[in-house]
């Protein structure tokens, strides 16, 4: 008896109808549309769509929609049994839509279309209005009206990069951005005056109100995220070192450092007397931009070399500096020590060269680490106490 019933159940199957689809109403089919188009992007970015100044429009939008669709019990209802990747509960655990969402900001990024797609994904030519914000920041300058108190600063760094006491580098985005720092932006310098109090903005990162006085006499209010923005919008832009910032003379240099020459400490080989009787002490100090064997190799025939084969004691290489500054710093923190010597070069002419020190080799090493640190300033080498002394203002160890 039960197999024939069976058998009858198997009979009816083929004569049995399929489900009828669901009729749903336009308005849910869209809503359900609109959501298919918010888990494709969580596909593709691999997190759901958020806010932010700094965030697309579309993926702005995205985020608007699925907070007002998680906010809603019915469409919540519609949705759950496709939301296999739980955004409606992300959704509903966020803030208050209102107060997360910038509505204004938003009409304002969708003026900036230059043509409207039905598709969200479709959105062109749309400027993020943290782009938009940076850069009417950095339009809207004024006239910085205490200028004459910041214009001798600027003309230090000025100097100072000159001497290669400073370098300017490629900005980085992660750099904390601190009262004193100087950058350049947009070909202007750029001073950091004031850092005003930290606070977290609407979409949780943390910013502060910055003074920024330019090398032009006006002055900007701008955010630190602002500033950021502007610097890597800016190809150009740099961050200009502090005197005692990184170092000048390694072995390791960053990307972006480029070589540009090599301290030499020289002895000569000359047999005249008063080279022989002073052989550890004589020293001749130079810098060049190529290879100190070739700077040497016809020193027998050079007055700068006292017409002798000399011997390279050692060397130091410099990254971002200038060279001819930087010989003459070095020559006028020795200058106390200089010989003064004159020879004949070989057409019978007196030469008195200018770049043979009676110093001890230390004192060269203490020179070189000093400029290196940016601790040489008001320098000099005393020949009594064989060492580097402050001395201000005598004509000699001089304010360097």
């Amino acid at each position: 008896m039960t197999d024939d019933l069976d058998a009858l159940a198997d009979d009816l199957a083929e004569f049995a109808t399929e489900d009828k689809p669901v009729a749903r109403s336009a308005v849910d089919e869209r809503v359900i549309a609109g959501f298919e188009d918010i888990q494709r992007f969580n596909e593709q970015a691999g997190h759901p769509p958020r806010h932010g100044d700094d965030v697309d429009i579309f993926e702005r939008l995205y985020a608007v929609r699925l907070e007002r669709l998680a906010g809603n019990p019915t469409y919540v209802a519609l949705l759950r049994p496709n939301d296999h990747q739980g955004l409606l509960n992300e959704a509903s655990r966020a803030s208050d839509v209102d107060g997360a969402i910038d509505l204004d900001a938003l009409a304002s990024d969708l003026e900036d279309l230059d043509e409207v797609a039905s598709d969200i994904t479709e959105l062109k030519h749309v400027r993020p209005v943290a782009e938009k914000r940076a850069a009417e920041e950095i339009a809207n300058r004024e006239t910085c009206a205490d200028f004459d108190k910041f214009k001798p600063l600027f003309e230090k760094v000025q100097s100072e990069l000159d001497a290669g006491l400073r370098t300017t580098r490629p900005p980085e985005t992660s750099a904390e951005i601190d009262a004193g720092r100087f950058y350049i932006l947009s070909g202007q310098k750029a001073y950091v005056a004031e850092v005003g109090e930290t606070f977290k903005q609407d979409y949780g990162d943390w910013d502060a109100r910055l003074r920024v006085v330019f090398d032009n006499g006006t002055e900007s209010n701008l955010l630190t995220r602002s500033l950021h923005r502007a610097m890597n919008k800016d190809k150009s832009s740099r961050t200009i070192s502090d005197p005692t910032a990184g170092p000048l003379f390694t072995d390791v240099f960053a990307d972006g450092d480029e070589a540009s020459g090599i301290i030499y400490v020289l002895r000569s080989k000359s047999k005249l007397p008063v080279v022989t009787a002073n052989h550890d002490l004589l020293h001749k100090i130079g810098v060049t931009g190529g290879s100190v064997e070739r700077r040497i190799a016809n020193a027998k025939l050079d007055p700068t070399f006292l017409m002798a084969d000399v011997e390279i004691v050692t060397t130091y290489e410099l990254y971002n500096i200038n060279r001819v500054k930087l010989e003459n710093m070095l020559h006028r923190i020795f200058e106390a020590a200089r010989m003064d010597i004159e020879i004949k070069d070989r057409f019978g002419h007196p030469i008195s060269p200018r770049e043979w020190f009676l110093v001890p080799l230390f004192a060269i090493d203490e020179a070189v680490e000093r400029i290196r640190n940016g601790s040489i300033k008001g320098m000099s080498y005393d020949p009594k106490s064989a060492s580097l002394t402050l001395s201000f203002g005598d004509g000699k160890g001089r304010d360097l």
